[in-house]
């Protein structure tokens, strides 16, 4: 799926109408997922990934019971920062902000399913990747990963 880009006046109304799957507001943006297009590949049979924040990921996780939810963390603050700064697209007072929101999200990785450590990318994605393909062959395991 790709970025759909409304006004706040039609974002308001997809709220309003139960249009969006999930929705948040982010570092001062509002982001969601529009239900039409998940609702259609589910009934398709297809998995469906979202990258979402975890206000919309436990939003998910309430309205579709099947759903499997994975935290992707680093692995320290530290490597947060430097991640940030190497970035290069945010203010000082932005990527302070951004820290003290990772912060609450690190704090809520015992609500998710999984947690992958992406300690290096490669592996990250392939574990990711090996996870989503358990689930879709069925193997999927009722306990927490942490690597």
């Amino acid at each position: 799926m790709h970025y759909l880009f409304v006004s706040d006046t039609e974002f308001d109304g997809l709220v309003a109408s139960g249009g969006l799957l999930e929705w948040a507001s982010v570092h001062g943006n509002r982001y969601g997922t529009p239900r039409e297009e998940v609702d259609r590949r589910l009934a398709e049979g297809k998995q469906v990934v979202l990258e979402i924040d975890p206000q919309g990921a436990f939003q998910v996780g309430a309205l579709v019971p099947k759903s499997v939810l994975v935290f992707v963390m680093p692995p320290s603050e530290e490597e947060l920062l430097r991640r940030l700064k190497k970035r290069g697209a945010e203010t000082e007072k932005q990527i302070a902000v951004r820290l003290q929101t990772a912060e609450k999200e690190v704090a809520l990785v015992g609500k998710y399913d999984h947690v992958i450590i992406n300690d290096d990318v490669e592996r990250a994605a392939d574990e990711l990747a090996r996870l989503i393909g358990s689930y879709a062959r069925g193997e999927e395991s009722n306990t927490k990963s942490c690597q």
